[in-house]
């Protein structure tokens, strides 16, 4: 039996990382995205498509998700609050969106149960991340006692996340190991053109590649 895993690709380089970890792994890849009115929306969506055809995914599902932009309360969802970009803060900062990941979980949970999937992928990272409550290894896998006791008895998900206690220096040099396309990946909250170089995202980011000794093959301003 083919073992299936489906993958949360946002089109940042954490999550194109941990769907090429699936791939390698021998599970068929069936690749999720999400549309929340973010600000970067559009590219995200492109790099979503370029990385799960790298990983060969077999169905890509592209989910709208508009109420996000509703309930605003993220600079990623509401452009009247600035995206920072004086260095990384303290706490829960407001790039922070609300539930976020529970609510991608879930989804991916049905998609998973309509294909008879054994894991789902999901690219957090706790250590060196944004301090966003729904990227620690604790909450995801209380997410997963949940959902196995909220869906059918012969649904047992296993959610992997594989980058969970790694630096994103590790992250990078991972990703150049295992041929992950870099130069398809964004990460930076606020532009789609260029890369603005001083939100938390990229700083994060420019940080990881320099700790890996390697260049960030995407275009900064």
């Amino acid at each position: 039996m083919v073992k299936k895993a489906v993958c949360i690709i946002s089109g940042g380089m954490d999550s194109a990382l941990a769907a090429k970890m699936a791939q390698l792994e021998g599970f068929e890849v069936i690749a999720v995205h999400f549309n929340y009115g973010q600000r970067t929306q559009n590219k995200e969506l492109v790099c979503f498509r370029k990385i799960a055809s790298s990983v060969g995914a077999s169905q890509n599902y592209e989910i709208d998700l508009p109420f996000f932009g509703q309930i605003g309360a993220s600079a990623l969802t509401d452009t009247s609050i600035e995206v920072p970009t004086g260095g990384i803060e303290e706490g829960v900062p407001v790039t922070y969106v609300p539930f976020r990941n529970g609510i991608f979980l879930s989804i991916a949970t049905a998609i998973a149960e309509k294909h008879a999937a054994q894991a789902l992928f999901i690219g957090v990272v706790e250590e060196d991340s944004s301090g966003y409550p729904d990227c620690t290894e604790a909450y995801i896998t209380q997410m997963q006692t949940a959902i196995n006791l909220g869906t059918k008895k012969e649904t047992v998900l296993e959610i992997r996340m594989p980058l969970v206690t790694l630096k994103k220096s590790q992250i990078v040099q991972k990703s150049l190991e295992l041929g992950v396309p870099l130069e398809e990946t964004w990460s930076c909250y606020q532009s789609e053109g260029t890369a603005c170089g001083v939100c938390d995202s990229c700083r994060l980011r420019l940080k990881g590649f320099r700790e890996a000794g390697a260049v960030d093959p995407i275009p900064y301003v």
